[in-house]
């Protein structure tokens, strides 16, 4: 037996969870049902709460796909949620409990990402450690690249070249508040020639999600001679600075672009930031390394924070009942 209650969220519980997140001291802008939600059409929603005598002390966002159930696929990221006084001993039960419900409603595997650390406000690994102890299979690992800003930058020579060149060609940087020139001049175009893919998010989503967290969500975009060359969509956290989408138009010659918008953006409009992240360099479930752009991130002063992925069997809950003495 245990003391947490577990339930799948419900519309009346939006007021609820968000309060919640807030509060918590792993969470994120991410986890807010706005952002949560501005994609429910392509995920079926099958987020946890669970409570302690009424109160919440713990979230989960999930989907469904059948009968598979993985930590929400619309999310870079997404783990277990708890609240800054929640001890070890406290995660390990209520991880067994979420496990239980699972195996109770017939699902046989969670499929669970983990929030990296750079984006916890406390130290928050306590579910790592629960992982362990459920026997949870590590499946896939993503490399970030990572600047800490409170240390100093070694920048290689090549990206100080490149910033000097930028400045020979008198770009310009600009902080707007649209997406378009960047989705379809830009990013668009390079992501249809280089991968034969398209943006995750929409300039309809970008717009929308821009609307409900402004002080989380920017679009900095870099001009020569008014036409656009180079951009990046950031995400800001309270602890992190993430390059969402970074994209320069192939078409041009080698202007510094890229070199000028991220000296800017490190060494001044985010330098009070504790983490840069340029975000992954890795396909293939992180089975192979795009080594160019990992070492371009990396001439920056950037180093690696790992993305872990688990598949755990709900079954193993029992695990957990003999872990404590």
């Amino acid at each position: 037996m245990t003391k947490y209650t577990v339930r799948k969220y419900q519309k009346s519980d939006y007021t609820t969870w968000n309060a919640f997140i807030a509060q918590a001291k792993n969470a994120t802008f991410l986890f807010h049902r706005d952002f949560m939600e501005y994609h429910a059409d392509r995920f079926e929603d099958f987020s946890l709460l669970v409570f302690e005598n009424q109160k919440v002390k713990a979230v989960l966002p999930l989907n469904k796909q059948g009968n598979l159930l993985y930590s929400h696929q619309g999310l870079t990221y997404g783990g277990l949620v708890y609240e800054g006084s929640t001890k070890l001993a406290s995660v390990i039960e209520i991880f067994k409990a979420i496990l239980f419900f699972l195996n109770e409603n017939e699902f046989e595997k969670l499929h669970y990402k983990t929030i990296p650390s750079i984006y916890h406000l406390q130290p928050a690994e306590e579910i790592l450690y629960s992982l362990f102890l459920a026997e949870a299979k590590l499946v896939r690992r993503d490399s970030l690249s990572v600047i800490d800003l409170s240390q100093e930058k070694n920048i290689s020579k090549i990206r100080k070249r490149g910033f000097q060149k930028a400045i020979s060609n008198q770009l310009i940087i600009k902080e707007e508040n649209d997406f378009e020139s960047f989705w379809n001049e830009v990013l668009i175009p390079n992501l249809a020639h280089k991968h034969q893919a398209k943006p995750v998010h929409s300039i309809v989503e970008m717009n929308q999600l821009k609307a409900h967290f402004p002080s989380n969500i920017y679009q900095f975009n870099v001009y020569a001679a008014d036409k656009i060359v180079a951009g990046t969509t950031i995400f800001e956290t309270e602890t992190v600075a993430h390059c969402q989408y970074i994209s320069k138009n192939e078409k041009q010659d080698n202007l510094g672009s890229l070199d000028y918008l991220f000296q800017y953006l490190i060494q001044e409009r985010f330098a009070g930031k504790r983490f840069f992240d340029f975000g992954i360099s890795n396909e293939n479930q992180g089975k192979n390394l795009n080594e160019g752009l990992s070492y371009w991130k990396e001439s920056f002063g950037a180093g690696t924070i790992i993305h872990d992925f688990y598949e755990v069997e709900t079954a193993n809950y029992s695990k957990l009942e003999t872990v404590f003495i």
